[in-house]
This record gives C-alpha cells, sequence and structure tokens, in this order.
C-alpha cells in the first residue's frame, strides 16, 4: 500500500515521502495515528504540486544546516560532572547534559533527541574526551568533541 508521510517516522521515511508498506501497518497504526495519508491519484497531485511550491525553501533549509553543521564541528565543550577520586562519575552524562551545556556555551539550541553519543553507548560514565553525532536536517550530520571534567 502506498502512503504520504505527514511527518518524520523513523526507519521509514521523511515528511512527504511516498513510501510503500504492508496494507495492516498503514491501516492500523499509520493512518491511525496521523503519520500518513493514503495516496490516491488525487493526493499524489496535490503532494506533486505542494512539493513544487516547497523546492526552494528546502535547498534553503540545507544550506542553513550545511552551515550549521561547519561551525558545529570544530567545537569542543567541556561537561562538568560530579567525580569520584578514582575518575569515575557520580551517575552518568547523556545527550540532555550536552545539549544543555551546547546550548550554555556556543549558543546552538539543538534537541537532545538529535544528538548521539558515538560508541553505542547512550551515557558516559568516566572521565575523558568523546564524540557525540548531531542530526541537523534531514541528511546532515555534523560531529563534535566534548570532554566530560570533574566540577
Amino acid at each position: 500500500m502506498e502512503i504520504i508521510l505527514k511527518q518524520d517516522v523513523a526507519h521509514l521515511g521523511h515528511k512527504d515521502d511516498i513510501v510503500t508498506v504492508r496494507n495492516g501497518y498503514a491501516t492500523n497504526y499509520l493512518i491511525p495515528k496521523g503519520y500518513a495519508t493514503l495516496a490516491t491519484e488525487s493526493a499524489k497531485k496535490m503532494h506533486a504540486e505542494n512539493m513544487k511550491q516547497r523546492a526552494h525553501k528546502e535547498v534553503k533549509r540545507h544550506e542553513e544546516a550545511v552551515a550549521l553543521a561547519a561551525k558545529i564541528e570544530g567545537v569542543t565543550v567541556n561537561v562538568p560532572a560530579k567525580v569520584s577520586s578514582t575518575g569515575k562519575i557520580f551517575g552518568s552524562v547523556n545527550n540532555i547534559q550536552i545539549a544543555e551545556v551546547l546550548a550554555a556555551t556556543t549558543g546552538f539550541e539543538i534537541d537532545r533527541r538529535n544528538i548521539t553519543i558515538v560508541g553505542g553507548t547512550d551515557h558516559v560514565k568516566e572521565v575523558g574526551t568523546y564524540e557525540a553525532d548531531v542530526k541537523i536536517y534531514k541528511d546532515v550530520k555534523a560531529r563534535f568533541k566534548f570532554e566530560v571534567v570533574g566540577e
């Protein structure tokens, strides 16, 4: 079944993509939740017209995202944490603290859900230097370094 996505759906597509999914997934989950609409011929024509009108705005947003990614690439932020004498952190540092420190020190307001710590973990438990990926726009990502330091 072909559907038109109304918003980004993880592991499926971005807003305004036309994707093919199984009938049950579309009728029982995506359409009732408001994530998608059925891709009929008339809906496809309206979608094509809307996409033409949005094309130039999309290019501008992409350019702004690339510029922001270039600024974020070279940034290194220090994340303070309470540390024991052995270098272990009391608790952990996760993407929430990273987003707060990034906003406070550099002024980049990044949503915490768009920050991923490199290395497969979602939190850091030791003092050191780490990297994080930021999803800025659809296919635009940036990587920056953060250093966990003792308070």
